[in-house]
């Protein structure tokens, strides 16, 4: 499932993001790249322990925790500390590629995690720069996304994605991975389109008999389907 959820960060969070971001020594992104991926990686990226990291995560895994509609989109069990990248200059795009299935878990030395959903949190305006478009394609056909700052875009690990090249101008984003609660992508989508259904029928009709019946049902399929 590909979901767009705005406003994720608030207009002070996305200041004291930037103002980080500013201030940061970037490195060379193939550090984080499969052996694949960096042959079409060409961005630079925050290493880790760079001044003003932890503080950056602390801002975004808030920033999530805040959001009910991440929530239910993903049923997180785990996020992989998240990580910064910026496009601008010759470091200026990244090829077409998947992220790899199991992820070094850096907030946990020595462990992994299973990526089944990637994410991408836009920290520019869109009319700052030039190009710089996330492309994600999935059994409907390829979608391109260029959203405002604090937006973040949710998308299925396993699907190929490729930003093109950023002409003007510099793009800066986080990214992240979560491992899910429901592995399987059709059942959370079930359960997401069934949560999403439940919200428009509590807020219409009120804690009804079937509106509870409903939401029973929805616990016992997550609870058939969830891992830990």
């Amino acid at each position: 499932m590909l979901l767009t959820i705005d406003d994720v960060l608030s207009p002070d969070e996305l200041v004291m993001a930037r103002r980080w971001l500013d201030e940061a020594v970037w490195s060379g992104g193939q550090m984080t790249a499969g052996a694949q991926a960096a042959q079409v990686k060409n961005n630079l990226q925050l290493a880790e322990g760079v001044p003003g990291l932890t503080e950056l995560r602390q801002l975004v895994v808030q920033a999530l925790s805040r959001s009910a509609l991440f929530f239910t989109a993903t049923l997180p069990l785990k996020i992989a500390p998240p990580g910064f990248n910026r496009y601008d200059g010759a470091s200026n795009a990244y090829g077409e590629h998947a992220d790899s299935a199991m992820r070094l878990d850096s907030g946990q030395p020595g462990t992994y995690l299973r990526s089944d959903i990637s994410a991408t949190l836009f920290l520019t305006e869109p009319q700052d720069y030039d190009g710089g478009v996330l492309t994600i394609h999935d059994t409907f056909g390829q979608h391109g996304i260029k959203r405002k700052a604090g937006s973040l875009v949710v998308y299925p690990s396993s699907s190929l994605h490729s930003v093109s090249p950023v002409t003007r101008g510099s793009r800066t984003s986080c990214f992240m991975f979560i491992q899910s609660m429901v592995r399987d992508a059709g059942q959370r989508r079930i359960l997401y389109d069934m949560d999403m259904a439940l919200l428009s029928l509590r807020s219409e009709y009120g804690e009804t008999p079937p509106v509870v019946a409903l939401t029973s049902t929805y616990q016992n399929l997550l609870r058939c389907w969830a891992e830990n």
